[in-house]
C-alpha cells in the first residue's frame, strides 16, 4: 500500500501549492492600465514578468502585485497607492474580498452568511466561501466614446456582461459578452477598422448593420490547473512577443479565436505555451457548400468557409534575473479536418509538415519561426527584440544573391523611473520584408478573418513609435505619443514568381504613411472604470511610384485578379482607400473622450 501513500501524500502537496495559484483565467490585453503597471514596476527592478506572452492569467498578476507589496521600500508614495487600488481588483485570487475605495477612504459593503461572504464593490458582485472552494465575479459592461474631427461625429457604444469563476482550486470558468457599435454622420459605414486598414485598432468581424459598424465580442473558456500549469479551451487575444505597441509575432489585431491551450510553469526560470487554435478563413471552398431551397422547384448552393486551423509554441527561458530569452514555432496549415500530429505540444511543425505533404509531392503548409529576447542591463531600463521567419535560407544572405528573406524583425527599449518616478520614455522600431506574413494560396495566409496576426502593417512595411508617459498620481496616466507608419510597394504572391519578388529591393518607393501625434489622458476611477481625452492629430496620405511596375506589384486589380496599371490621382485614391478608412484619410484633428466600464 506504500503506492497509494505515496499518491496520497503528492495530491496533498498539489492541493497546497495550487491555493496559491490559483484561478487561471486571462486579464484582457485591453486592461492597458494594470498591464502598463506591471512594466512599470518590472522595468524599476521591483518585480519580474514575462512579457513575451500575454494575456497573462488573474493569479498571475496577483502574485506580481504581492511580490511588489513585499518590497513596498523600494516603491515611492504614488506606485504604493496603485499597488493597493489594483490589489483590490485581484482581491479573490489572493482569497480575500475587495473593499471600495472614495476620496481615499475605504468603504466596505458586504454580506456575511453562514456559507459564503459577499461584496459589492465597483459596482461588481463578489462571492467567497468560507472554505473558499468556490470563488466568483458578476460585473457589468458599459461604454460610450466619442470621436469628432472635420468629417464629423462617430460614436461608440459598447454594452455586455462578464463571469468568473473559481471551483476547488483546480478549476476555472470565465465568459463574457461584449455588444458593439459604430454610428456617425454620413461617415463611409463608420468603420474605422477592417482587414486591409493600416492601423493599431482591434480587428472585428461586423455584422450587418446599415448605420455603420455594428460588431459582438464574446469570450471565455474553462482551464484546469495545478500549481505547476494549466490545460484549458478558450477563446481569447492573445499576443506573443515583447513589444510596447504592436507586436510582429503575434500582436492580438485580429479577432478573439477558439483554441485549446497548455501552460506549464514547473520552476521560476522556465515556462512554456501552446495552443492549437480555429481560425476563420474567410475563404469559401467551392466543394463544400449546403443545399437551399430558394423558391418553388428551384434548389441553391450556400458555400462554407474553408477550415483553417493553427499550432504553435514558445520556450521561455529565464537563466538570470535580467535576461528572459524566448523561441518557438508555428504552423497554419487548412486540412479537412484538424491534423493530429499538430497537437503534440513540443514539436517542430515545419518537420511534421514535411511528413505529412512531401511524399505526395503536394504543397507545403504555412509554417514559422520565432524568437524574442529581453534584457534588463540596469534597473530603470529595458531592451527587447522580436524576429520573426516566414521562410529563411541562408543563401540569401550572400551579397551576390538579390533575395532577401521574408522576415520581420522589432527592437524596442523602456527607460522608466528615473531621474523623474512615474516617468517613461518608450520607443520602438519596426522592419517587415517583401512576402512576410503572405502565402501564394490564400487560405494559408498568416491571417484570422482576413486580418494578419502579425504586426498590423504587414508586408515591406515601416514602423516607428515613440511615447513619453507620466503618472502624476493615483490612476492617473498622462501620454503623449509619436507614431510613423510606412508602407512600401506593395506586392501579391506569386508562386512561379516569388523568387523574382522577393529580389525586389525592400523599403525602396513609399506608397502610403501616416504620421499620428496622440495626446491622451486616462483616469481610473475606479478599478476597470476609465474616462479619457484624446487630442489627435494625423496625416495619412497616398504616393505614386515612379519606377516601372515589378511583377506582382499591386498597382490596382480587377476583379478577376488581373493587373489594372491605375496611375497618378487613380492610384494614390486606391491605396488611400485600401490602407485607411475614410474618417482619418488626409490631415486630421481628432478630439475624442470616453467613459466606460469593464474596459
Amino acid at each position: 500500500m506504500s503506492w497509494m501513500r505515496g499518491w496520497l501524500v503528492l495530491a496533498i502537496l498539489s492541493f497546497h501549492f495550487s491555493i496559491s495559484y490559483a484561478q487561471r483565467i486571462p486579464e484582457a490585453i485591453e486592461y492597458t492600465e494594470v498591464y502598463d503597471f506591471i512594466e512599470e514596476l518590472t522595468t524599476d527592478g521591483v518585480i519580474s514578468s514575462n512579457a513575451a506572452i500575454k494575456p497573462y492569467t488573474r493569479d498571475a498578476i496577483a502574485r506580481m502585485l504581492a511580490e511588489a507589496q513585499r518590497k513596498d521600500s523600494l516603491l515611492n508614495k504614488r506606485q504604493k497607492a496603485d499597488l493597493q487600488f489594483f490589489m483590490q481588483d485581484y482581491a479573490l485570487e489572493l482569497d480575500t474580498l475587495p473593499t471600495y475605495y472614495s476620496y481615499g477612504h475605504r468603504h466596505v459593503t458586504q454580506w456575511i452568511t453562514k456559507v459564503s461572504n459577499l461584496s459589492l464593490a465597483d459596482p461588481s458582485l463578489h462571492i467567497l466561501t468560507k472554505d473558499k472552494i468556490f470563488k466568483m465575479r458578476l460585473r457589468p459592461i458599459l461604454g460610450m466614446d466619442l470621436s469628432y474631427n472635420k468629417r464629423g461625429l462617430l460614436m461608440h457604444r459598447v454594452y455586455g456582461a462578464e463571469i468568473q469563476m473559481d471551483i476547488a482550486h483546480h478549476l476555472s470558468i470565465w465568459g463574457s459578452i461584449r455588444d458593439n457599435s459604430w454610428s456617425g454622420q454620413g461617415i463611409d459605414g463608420s468603420k474605422i477598422t477592417k482587414p486591409g486598414f493600416l492601423n493599431n485598432l482591434p480587428g472585428v468581424q461586423y455584422k450587418e448593420a446599415n448605420y455603420g459598424g455594428d460588431f459582438s465580442d464574446s469570450r471565455g473558456g474553462l482551464s484546469l490547473y495545478m500549481w505547476w500549469g494549466s490545460i484549458g479551451v478558450q477563446r481569447e487575444r492573445i499576443q506573443w512577443g515583447d513589444a510596447q505597441h504592436a507586436s510582429n509575432i503575434l500582436s492580438a489585431h485580429n479577432p478573439a479565436v477558439p483554441m485549446v491551450t497548455l501552460q506549464l510553469t514547473p520552476c521560476k526560470w522556465f515556462q512554456f505555451d501552446y495552443f492549437h487554435a480555429w481560425l476563420p478563413s474567410n475563404v469559401m471552398d467551392s466543394t463544400y457548400y449546403y443545399s437551399e431551397r430558394e423558391k418553388e422547384g428551384v434548389t441553391g448552393r450556400e458555400y462554407r468557409p474553408a477550415n483553417k486551423f493553427m499550432a504553435a509554441n514558445m520556450f521561455t527561458f529565464m537563466p538570470i534575473k535580467y535576461i528572459q530569452f524566448s523561441f518557438g514555432n508555428s504552423i497554419v496549415y487548412a486540412e479537412r479536418n484538424v491534423q493530429a500530429a499538430y497537437f503534440i505540444p513540443i514539436a517542430f511543425f515545419k518537420s511534421l509538415d514535411h511528413l505529412l505533404t512531401k511524399g505526395l509531392g503536394s504543397e507545403n503548409q504555412n509554417s514559422q519561426a520565432f524568437a524574442t529576447i529581453t534584457v534588463r542591463p540596469t534597473d530603470h531600463l529595458r531592451l527587447y527584440g522580436s524576429f520573426f521567419l516566414d521562410e529563411f535560407k541562408f543563401a540569401r544572405l550572400k551579397k551576390s544573391n538579390p533575395e532577401h528573406n521574408p522576415v520581420s524583425y522589432l527592437v524596442g527599449f523602456n527607460w522608466s523611473g528615473w531621474p523623474v518616478k512615474g516617468l517613461a520614455l518608450r520607443g520602438e522600431f519596426m522592419r517587415s520584408y517583401i512576402a512576410c506574413y503572405t502565402h501564394s494560396i490564400k487560405v494559408l495566409d498568416y491571417t484570422s478573418n482576413s486580418y494578419n496576426m502579425g504586426h498590423y502593417m504587414g508586408d515591406n512595411a515601416q514602423s516607428i513609435f515613440v511615447q513619453l508617459s507620466y503618472r502624476p498620481t493615483r490612476s492617473l496616466r498622462l501620454m503623449l505619443d509619436y507614431t510613423c507608419d510606412t508602407k512600401y510597394n506593395s506586392y501579391d504572391y506569386i508562386r512561379r514568381n516569388i523568387s523574382s519578388i522577393i529580389a525586389q529591393k525592400p523599403f525602396s518607393e513609399k506608397i502610403w504613411r501616416n504620421d499620428v501625434v496622440n495626446f491622451r489622458a486616462v483616469y481610473e476611477v475606479f478599478n476597470n472604470c476609465y474616462a479619457h481625452v484624446d487630442v489627435t492629430y494625423n496625416n495619412a496620405r497616398a504616393f505614386v511610384p515612379t519606377s516601372a511596375r515589378a511583377i506582382g506589384e499591386d498597382r490596382g486589380w480587377n476583379a478577376d485578379g488581373t493587373s489594372m496599371e491605375l496611375a497618378g490621382d487613380e492610384l494614390k485614391n486606391y491605396y488611400l482607400n485600401k490602407y485607411t478608412p475614410v474618417y482619418l484619410q488626409g490631415a486630421n484633428v481628432t478630439f475624442s473622450c470616453g467613459l466606460s466600464f469593464g474596459f
